[in-house]
Formats: structure tokens, C-alpha cells, sequence
């Protein structure tokens, strides 16, 4: 199976289950070239947290009063770019797959560390970080703790440190 192939079916696959958890999708991006995500309803945190967090409480996930549920797809041997966010915190759980993880407090990248489904990574607003997959897909559950209620977080808040793909 290429890997476009096994792209097309486990981003299938995920939105089936995430049909069938009852989430509501509201949107799917599967052409980034390191895979790509699905954004999931924010009136549905508590029951995202609650699937893919071992019921964490949104109150106590809560920095601004505003939460963004996402599930994450990382292709084998991509990575994203070394980032950072001014405006949120994250929390991010491996689902399915084993992936990579780098995080720094400076602009130098630091050890990688190994998720395996199950595992939890938090990371505070301004570490730098990096998504890395290994040799499989790997699926995380992301929510995104927005740090300004005025000015939520968005796919803008990113500042690249460096990419492989010159963005």
C-alpha cells in the first residue's frame, strides 16, 4: 500500500470513528504534506476530553475559557515544522501509531521523545515543539487551551522556527 493510499483510508477510517463517537466535524484537511487534521465541534471538549483524555474536566483544561478539540495524522518519517504559539497551550495524546515528539524552551531542538498510544504530552504557550512521525502513521488527540479570550487561537498562531517543506 503507497503511502497516499494508506493516507486516504486512515483519514476514512478516523472519520468514521469519529461519525460513529458522535463528533461533529467541522473541518478536514488532508493535503498538508505531513498528513493533516480534523477540527472537531468546541461545543463537543467535554466529550472529546472525556474520550480521549480519561475525562479530564474542560473546567480544569480551561485557560481563557475556550478549548479546540483536534485530532492530529503525522505520516511516517514527516515532520512538522519546529513551532511555537503566542496565543495557546496544548495538550496532545497519542491515539494510534507511535510518533515522535521534540520540545525546547529556546530555538535549539531538544531529544526526541517517544509517544505510544495512550501517552500524554503537554506543552506550554511559547515552548517550541515538533510533531515527528516514526515508521507508521500515527493519530494524536490535540486540544488546543487558547491563553486570550479576546484573541482565541488559530491556524495563524504559529511561528516556524524552521521547515521541512519552506513555509
Amino acid at each position: 500500500m503507497t503511502t497516499e493510499n494508506g493516507k486516504e483510508v486512515l483519514f476514512k477510517e478516523i472519520e468514521q470513528r469519529l461519525a460513529s463517537q458522535g463528533f461533529q466535524i467541522d473541518k478536514k484537511d488532508q493535503t498538508r504534506p505531513w498528513g493533516g487534521f480534523f477540527v472537531i465541534n468546541e461545543d463537543q471538549a467535554q466529550q472529546f476530553a472525556d474520550t480521549y483524555f480519561d475525562g479530564l474536566s474542560v473546567d480544569n483544561l480551561r485557560i481563557s475559557g475556550k478549548l479546540s478539540p483536534k485530532i492530529l495524522v503525522v505520516a511516517p518519517n514527516k515532520r512538522l515544522s519546529w513551532q511555537y504559539h503566542h496565543r495557546r497551550a496544548e495538550i496532545w495524546k497519542a491515539v494510534q501509531g507511535t510518533v515522535g515528539v521534540v520540545t525546547s524552551d529556546t530555538n535549539e531542538e531538544g531529544e526526541t521523545k517517544v509517544l505510544n498510544p495512550g501517552d500524554l504530552i503537554t506543552l506550554q504557550q511559547g515552548e517550541r515543539h515538533r510533531l515527528v512521525g516514526l515508521q507508521e502513521w500515527g493519530v494524536l488527540a490535540e486540544i488546543w487551551q487558547h491563553t486570550d479570550a479576546e484573541h482565541p487561537s488559530d491556524e495563524e498562531d504559529i511561528v516556524r522556527v524552521q521547515d521541512d517543506f519552506g513555509r
